[in-house]
């Protein structure tokens, strides 16, 4: 007799919600004998990849934690004192344990559903608060990407609001961090915006609309900028401070001295370097430019019973609604990040941040002591964590050498200077350390006397006076007990995926599974500055290069970068290299990028932002891309067509058959095509947008590849692209000098959010070639399993050739407003009393819920899904049977709280049962949402950005 000798216990099985047993009973209900008949009636044939894909069998978890493990000890920990706005942090691991490695927060998703989304509303309300106090700005958004990012997101701004014709120049002061300087740079270049870099204190600023200045600079230099401050508003330009947020708790705030706008980057709030992200930038400005400010705002308004309640405002400014007319292509932000840097700030309070911030300077002090002694000349009098040491171009290498050997990074400035950049990390031994590097092993004094003859090197006149972090939440957390005891309380307030299936279109919210996050909270992957000599992430090399190939694999394009960190950022990376090969032919003129009528909205945010102009390609009544106006698009625009970026499949959830004819068309006017990859779960294993004739395509990996959403962030947004493209894919900052071909960095890491690029390796390594495939055929049949269970009561709006969906579908309840005077939102809010996120709404169609169920979820949840969303079919008939008013019914006052069900005052012509446990299920796990239905107009009238006073907290 034999056995296998593999584990039984394999990953695609924990992975794929529906058992062999469940997906028999599925297709069987959809009258198809297999899955691959199913999908054969789903995917045209045209494009159907003919082979399997070559990425080897699947691994189990304790084989990849292994695998992971050693990997990763091919990454050396030095202590980097690198800087440019990167230092190592200590994450308090109450923090870590309840926040970095709890599904109850990394698995939730953007609080579009403000009433089941308080908790981590709240947490960002409290980042928004810390940024606003420190930046003495009265204004903040609830992160960006990176600190980079938000630089360039500041100079867009500013042209918004002082630029134009005439004024096409933006001032950077080469006190930035290099990174800075290239993505600013990158982004200006698309626009026509002239990048003028120099120093500031002589500074030409005739012309410019903005001007940013980094406090303290790259070197270490705190200096006052008042006086350009004010030579800049002489300029009718805004002035942008970006700013060190540890250094804000000691120095004079940006505010204070006049700043327009201040961004930075919180990652030393407690988020671990992880070779360069994921981190949470700030964004933070005064008033006047709120309507314009990229990214999320949280803001106060209040519920149906008129309880203080938290929502995102102004949603109005996004590119979901604004399209092209947008200032900003930012979706994905870093929501998960800013609440692990806000729930810092919360447990060390004012006090202990300013106590963290003054030992890091007084250290800084120490070290400037030390060196001097060597009589080493310290170019900045004045500094904050930061040392410029100059010397010989002999020394430079000396030291460099000396450090290496004690397995300690400091940073060439130059070929005669060295920065050395302390951080919350650092001991006095370190000092000692730095010390003796700079002594060429000539030896110290004793340590502990140098320490004590140190002096303060900030200038009185910019010692911190103000207050800041004056809020309660800020002063009543800071035992371990009660901070265990706030996130708790704020978790509970939160519907994710340790609750039920989020099945919202387009999203993707698919199984984080453990073993795919357990490697990056391991030292030897979070502990890596990204601006390291690349011998020294050997295990992230090696990560990167199995990445790019599998990722080419899957796609069919060969060359991959993994720099864009969201998925917009994936797009407008693309359409900059598209751009890139069009200029290198002779062909920069080609300006036009086609768009459909039913295109996600960063698509033609993201166009405008690389600089090209979008024409709408209108859809047909069956939701596909119309191709005879496509042609004649195409035809009218041939001398400039850059591109058209096309959604596959389309964001009406059906493969379109049309879609190589779609390609052929543009190339055939000389236009490349983008395609969008927020629908790739659907593609993987059984076709690949090269083979269609994509050019181009971005890989949402927090959908796709099991990156979780965090609440709104991490995300990334890699791209694959065609060989003639390869040399054109972005530069990577500060590790290399850009390529004449290349576009430059869009990124401030030079693989932006590195450390989460292990959870999509880790799920593609354990899925293997084939798990992949059955994945992506699981997501296709569970969908159709919806469409088949839910058709009947709401009708699925469109479908294939062949009567099937694909990963998707989009359900009409337009009708119920005439029947029954209930709208979208409606059932969206009901849905909660049952337990359940809504699906996507009114996306793409005004009116409708699309649904992605991913292939994660079982048959038994499905099917409580679809119980619910008939149960409310059928109160939706009560309403129209005049059984309950149009006014007065559970889908009109959902969702229900538990307040409004013990109310004394009960009113409703239903029961509180009905409005309380509405389905079985409900009796034995229920979810409540902590407030009512949100006014969402009252929020925007009176924005309120920041944590309110702490009466309003009475009613909890």
């Amino acid at each position: 007799m034999t056995m296998p000798l593999e584990h039984p216990d394999t990953f695609v099985r924990r992975h794929i919600g529906p058992s062999p047993e469940d997906q028999a009973h599925m297709l069987k209900a959809l009258g198809v004998a297999s899955l691959d008949t199913l999908v054969g009636e789903t995917v045209p044939k045209s494009i159907r990849l003919q082979r399997a894909l070559d990425l080897g069998p699947g691994m189990t978890e304790a084989a990849l934690l292994e695998r992971a493990r050693t990997i990763g000890q091919k990454n050396e920990v030095y202590r980097s004192y690198l800087g440019m706005g990167y230092s190592d942090c200590i994450t308090p691991p109450v923090i870590l344990r309840n926040i970095i490695q709890n599904p109850g927060w990394y698995t939730q998703y953007t609080p579009y559903q403000a009433e089941i989304s308080q908790g981590r509303l709240e947490a960002l309300l409290n980042f928004q608060t810390m940024v606003i106090d420190l930046t003495g700005l009265p204004v903040a958004n609830a992160s960006l990407l990176d600190e980079a990012t938000a630089a360039a997101e500041a100079m867009h701004l500013a042209y918004e609001f002082k630029g134009g014709d005439d004024k096409k120049t933006f001032f950077v002061s080469s006190g930035c961090h290099p990174q800075t300087i290239d993505v600013v740079t990158t982004r200006a270049e698309a626009l026509g915006i002239t990048v003028r870099v120099g120093d500031h204190a002589t500074a030409d600023i005739e012309g410019v609309f903005g001007a940013i200045v980094q406090y303290p600079t790259t070197d270490g230099s705190v200096v006052s900028y008042r006086e350009f401050g004010e030579k800049v508003h002489a300029a009718d330009a805004l002035f942008v401070m970006a700013a060190d947020i540890l250094a804000l708790t000691i120095l004079e705030s940006p505010g204070e001295m006049g700043a327009d706008i201040a961004i930075g980057t919180t990652q030393r709030f407690g988020v671990p370097l992880g070779y360069g992200g994921p981190h949470a930038a700030y964004f933070a400005c005064k008033n006047d430019f709120v309507r314009k400010l990229p990214g999320r705002i949280i803001g106060l308004s209040v519920d149906a019973r008129n309880k203080p309640a938290l929502r995102m405002a102004l949603q109005t400014r996004e590119q979901h609604i604004r399209r092209e007319r947008a200032t900003s292509n930012i979706c994905t932000a870093q929501a998960l990040l800013a609440v692990v840097a806000s729930m810092y700030a919360v447990y060390h309070g004012p006090k202990g941040l300013r106590a963290i911030a003054e030992r890091v300077h007084a250290l800084t002090a120490t070290l400037r002591q030390g060196v001097s002694k060597l009589d080493l000349k310290v170019v900045h009098d004045s500094f904050f964590d930061t040392l410029c040491i100059e010397g010989s171009e002999k020394s430079v290498g000396d030291w460099l050498a000396a450090a290496a050997s004690k397995k300690i990074n400091l940073r060439r400035i130059s070929s005669t200077r060295v920065g050395v950049a302390l951080d919350e990390t650092t001991s006095l031994r370190d000092v000692g350390d730095l010390v003796d590097v700079f002594s060429l092993g000539k030896g110290t004094e004793d340590f502990e006397t140098v320490a004590e003859m140190w002096t303060r090197a900030i200038p009185k006149d910019l010692e911190r006076k103000s207050e800041y972090l004056t809020h309660p939440v800020f002063s009543q957390h800071h035992s371990e007990t009660e901070m265990l005891r706030y996130m708790r309380k704020l978790e509970g307030r939160d519907l994710s995926l340790v609750h039920s299936m989020i099945p919202l279109g387009s999203c993707t919210m698919k199984l984080n599974a453990t073993a795919e996050m357990m490697p990056i909270t391991d030292a030897w992957w979070n502990r890596i500055h990204p601006f390291v000599p690349t011998a020294q992430a050997q295990g992230y090399a090696q990560i990167f290069s199995e990445m790019e190939g599998a990722l080419a694999e899957i796609t069919g394009l060969p060359a991959v970068s993994l720099q864009p960190n969201a998925g917009a950022q994936g797009e407008y990376a693309g359409l900059l290299v598209i751009k890139k090969h069009h200029a290198a032919r002779g062909q920069g003129h080609r300006n036009v990028c086609l768009i459909p009528a039913s295109a996600h909205g960063t698509n033609p945010a993201s166009a405008v932002m690389a600089g090209l102009e979008v024409v709408v390609v209108k859809t047909d009544a069956n939701g596909n891309i119309d191709v005879a106006d496509l042609e004649a698009r195409a035809k009218e625009y041939e001398a400039n067509l850059a591109a058209i970026q096309v959604t596959y499949p389309s964001t009406h959830g059906v493969f379109e058959e049309e879609i190589k004819k779609i390609c052929s068309i543009v190339h055939e006017h000389g236009g490349q095509v983008y395609m969008d990859g927020a629908n790739m779960n659907a593609q993987v294993g059984l076709c690949r947008p090269g083979d269609i004739g994509a050019d181009v395509v971005h890989i949402n990996l927090h959908k796709t590849f099991c990156i979780p959403h965090g609440g709104g962030g991490p995300g990334m947004g890699p791209i694959a692209v065609a060989a003639h493209l390869g040399k054109h894919l972005p530069a990577k900052p500060v590790i290399e000098p850009r390529s004449p071909d290349s576009v430059g960095p869009i990124a401030a890491a030079p693989w932006s959010s590195a450390s989460i690029l292990l959870i999509s390796w880790a799920y593609i390594q354990m899925m293997g070639g084939w798990g992949l495939t059955q994945s992506t055929k699981t997501a296709i049949l569970n969908a159709n399993y919806i469409a088949h269970r839910l058709g009947p009561h709401f009708p699925v709006v469109y479908v294939g050739s062949k009567g099937r969906v694909a990963h998707e579908c989009i359900l009409d309840v337009r009708q119920f407003k005439r029947t029954a005077g209930i709208e979208v939102d409606d059932v969206a809010k009901r849905l909660m009393d049952y337990g359940f996120h809504a699906p996507t709404m009114s996306f793409p169609i005004a009116g409708t819920l699309m649904v992605e169920p991913t292939e994660s979820e079982s048959l038994a949840e499905i099917d409580r899904f679809c119980d619910a969303m008939i149960a409310i079919r059928e109160e939706i008939r009560q309403i129209e049977e005049g059984k309950w008013p149009r006014e007065d019914n559970p889908l009109k006052h959902a969702p229900h709280t538990i307040e409004a069900c013990v109310s004394d005052e009960w009113t409703h012509p239903y029961p509180r049962e009905v409005a309380a446990y509405p389905a079985p299920w409900t009796r034995d796990r229920k979810f409540w949402p902590f407030v009512s239905r949100l006014n969402n107009a009252a929020g925007d009238r009176k924005l309120i950005c920041s944590c309110p006073p702490i009466e309003d907290y009475a009613a909890e």
